[in-house]
């Protein structure tokens, strides 16, 4: 099979999908790889890394998705990307295409096999590919979060870390998953007072023993919300629906309660956030205020760590792409069921439900006819 890797072009995204090992890997088993000049530079990777393992490396991002089956990218392709397909090409990145209609309606009209990391999906319900990001991005939404409550980044000028005789910050995160879990670690590491909100009380109860006590944890009422958000100092939003769209769990009134300066991080943005108040925003623009609260909600905050996010999402990704190489699409759907789970589009149709349910349409038979139209 041929394979294609190209540069990312997200703002300051560092990240690249292979590394010079996993494309020895394919290219000693007969695949041709084309990669595309300066992918893997942010990452550690120069080009004679990848010629060293036998890949073709090429200047032009047109000839590269030109000459491959399969492409194989960190983040969702941008506009100026999408001409660039073809039908039957498979693409396999993370998509979250619930809150991107323009790259879904591209897809759907290229006729390509879209298949999102985020969405590949264990028979225990986990998210193997999503997992080595979320664990970064709940690290670093709490890392971000204490430098933005700083008095010269806008913040309210409060240490989350415990200091003698002073009260400890107050961190609440509302999602009680990986990424939660993630942040409640490092919050909790820094000496603030940190509260988790999740549905699932079995979360809650796996968390409470995961943190022996020192985490309050609690269920997602809309008033307990409500409460923890206007005495919280830094709230992190931690909520994922596979393939749908983030609920809105925090208010744009909840947020004009909160104290000054206080900060909002949300991780959850790719799926379109979970406070009312987000919005979209890069690594070169990272904030702004609401009701004089500072929001961050950067929508590849892993990106900025590439050392780490590459060889960690690698690590993950690899045996997929190696499946669909060695098997090709149908086969490697028919052997591995979390792979078919990822489907997104295919053959011009939506085919995954929680993508088809974020646009209200409802999948039969893996085709999809319109329901209504959801904020047309």
């Amino acid at each position: 099979m041929n394979i294609g890797v190209p540069k990312e072009i997200k703002d300051q995204e560092f990240r690249v999908s292979l590394t010079p090992a996993g494309v020895g890997v394919l290219t000693r088993q007969h695949h041709q790889v084309f990669v595309e000049s300066g992918a893997g530079v942010g990452s550690g990777f120069p080009d004679t890394a990848y010629r060293k393992a036998k890949a073709r490396v090429v200047r032009s991002k047109k000839s590269l998705f030109e000459k491959s089956d399969l492409i194989v990218k960190v983040k969702e392709p941008l506009p100026e990307e999408g001409h660039f397909f073809h039908p039957g090409q498979i693409l396999f990145t993370y998509l979250h295409l619930a809150a991107n209609k323009a790259l879904m309606e591209v897809l759907i009209t290229k006729k390509v096999t879209a298949i999102a990391y985020e969405t590949i999906e264990l028979a225990d319900g986990s998210r193997p590919l999503l997992r080595p990001m979320s664990e970064i991005a709940g690290r670093m939404s709490v890392l971000a979060g204490t430098h933005y409550l700083q008095k010269s980044q806008g913040g309210m000028g409060l240490l989350l870390t415990s200091v003698a005789g002073v009260s400890k910050g107050k961190v609440c995160v509302i999602g009680g998953g990986v990424v939660g879990r993630s942040a409640a670690q490092v919050a909790l590491a820094l000496g603030a007072d940190v509260t988790v909100i999740d549905e699932s009380s079995s979360c809650r109860s796996h968390l409470d023993d995961f943190f022996r006590g020192r985490v309050v944890t609690l269920p997602s009422y809309p008033d307990e919300i409500s409460d923890q958000v206007k005495n919280s100092h830094l709230v992190i939003g931690a909520v994922s629906r596979t393939g749908d769209k983030a609920p809105h769990l925090v208010t744009r009134r909840m947020i004009s309660k909160m104290q000054k300066g206080a900060v909002v991080v949300d991780v959850a943005i790719d799926q379109g956030g979970c406070f009312e108040t987000s919005r979209p925003t890069s690594h070169s623009d990272p904030v702004y205020t609401v009701h004089d609260v500072v929001h961050y909600c950067v929508t590849n905050m892993p990106g900025a760590v590439p050392k780490t996010a590459t060889y960690a999402l690698a690590n993950e990704t690899f045996p997929y792409v190696q499946k669909l190489a060695l098997l090709g699409l149908k086969r490697a759907r028919e052997t591995d069921l979390s792979l078919s789970r990822g489907v997104n589009t295919h053959q011009g149709e939506i085919v995954h439900p929680g993508v088809a349910k974020a646009f209200g349409l409802r999948t039969v038979n893996k085709q999809v006819t319109i329901q209504h139209e959801v904020g047309a």
